[in-house]
């Protein structure tokens, strides 16, 4: 089903897009005859044929491992990314917020699942009323604790179709979640009891268990994973349910898949990968198992931000005008990648390049930029250019996204 996607008439709030493009509406980018060189600097791009190469690769990997994708949209909040996952085969949306719940929901997503706990009664009155609306509209939650189900059941005792909530179970030093298999099962005979509410499954998220590929981390992972199957066996569904067991998957999904798929006959396998799209050159260059892990090809970052050297007030020392609130820096600086050298530092509006001695630049120049996490990329933005190849002189740019953020 094709969702409703922002085509908004680009101005000066759009960051990066030139008074050349003012008063053209978002799809209209495509047919402008834009290139890079159009638009201002500092500016974020992602590459059309990576994209595709990315959605092909997990998508036909996933079929061949019997699990189901709800891709988590929070890492772009961009409704023309999402269509693209659910042309491809996406069992659903994940999102982090009932806000972005009801961002993807007036897209037009049909199966939303919220990845946390809802604690808001008049949050969730409104679900409940978005589920009333709509009978083709699947909304799932978690729950980790009896207070958050009776939170949900407060709000949903009256509605006319019961919230689906899935029972988070968690672990010493994770984030958050059940600590143990008998509150798991508290929780869920909570949910049995709770009018307004329907058992759908077990889940949680497996990312902090593992801060690296090592063995030690690959057997917490897996045992974590493991607590998830036991907690799922030990429950009791509805005879119109069939559970999902639902794991995250953007840095191990192949240890997902390996654990969780075993038991697909009795429930819908979900991974909730949001980084694959995207991809990066950074985090997860180094924690992704596409390619020899997976047998697969490698997957390729599909995003680069463009910045232009403004000053060059030492030798070995440029000034960039990306900074903090341009690119993100939380799981890693940006790397460059037109010019031999080292960012070491961001400004709020200033990057700090430190050029190898065979490097040079002058101000005016600009440098391409790798980046690390696409969820601390995109917040930043709220119209992406779409390019056909970072690696020409001068990329056409052959269409926009716009983010909701």
């Amino acid at each position: 089903m094709p969702l409703q996607i922002p085509d908004p008439v680009l101005g000066t709030w759009a960051k990066g897009f030139s008074a050349r493009t003012a008063g053209i509406r978002l799809s209209e980018i495509a047919g402008a005859d834009l290139h890079l060189s159009d638009l201002t600097t500092p500016i974020l791009t992602v590459h059309e044929a990576a994209l595709a190469h990315n959605e092909m690769t997990v998508f036909d990997w996933a079929s061949e491992q019997g699990v189901l994708l709800a891709p988590h949209g929070k890492t772009t909040m961009a409704p023309a990314l999402w269509q693209r996952l659910l042309d491809a085969g996406a069992w659903g949306i994940s999102v982090a917020t009932t806000w972005q719940a009801e961002v993807a929901v007036a897209a037009g997503v049909r199966t939303v699942l919220i990845a946390n706990a809802v604690t808001d009664r008049e949050a969730a009155r409104h679900l409940g009323a978005l589920l009333a609306g709509d009978a083709g509209l699947r909304i799932l939650c978690w729950a980790d604790s009896p207070t958050t189900v009776g939170i949900l059941a407060d709000a949903l005792c009256d509605a006319p179709r019961p919230l689906d909530v899935l029972v988070e179970l968690g672990g010493a030093g994770g984030r958050t979640g059940a600590r143990s298999l008998a509150e798991g099962e508290s929780i869920a005979e909570a949910i049995l009891d709770a009018p307004g509410l329907r058992l759908a499954g077990v889940t949680g998220y497996e990312g902090p268990f593992g801060p690296d590929r090592s063995a030690t981390s690959i057997a917490a992972v897996d045992a974590y994973l493991e607590t998830l199957v036991t907690l799922h066996r030990r429950l009791a569904y509805s005879e119109d349910v069939r559970p999902v067991l639902s794991a995250g998957g953007s840095a191990f999904p192949d240890r997902a898949a390996a654990v969780l798929a075993p038991h697909r006959a009795d429930a819908d396998i979900v991974l909730r990968s949001g980084a694959f799209q995207i991809h990066d050159d950074g985090f997860y260059s180094r924690m992704s198992p596409f390619g020899p892990l997976t047998s697969t090809a490698p997957l390729r970052s599909a995003m680069h931000a463009w910045s232009r050297v403004v000053s060059q007030p030492e030798p070995n020392l440029a000034l960039l005008d990306a900074g903090r609130r341009d690119v993100p820096f939380d799981l890693g600086l940006p790397i460059p990648q037109s010019v031999d050298g080292e960012i070491t530092a961001l400004n709020d509006q200033h990057a700090f390049l430190h050029l190898a001695d065979t490097a040079s630049v002058v101000p005016g120049d600009v440098v391409r930029l790798g980046l690390s996490h696409p969820c601390t990329a995109f917040d930043k933005w709220r119209v992406v250019a779409v390019i056909d190849d970072p690696d020409a002189d001068d990329p056409r740019v052959v269409g926009a996204v716009a983010t909701c953020f």
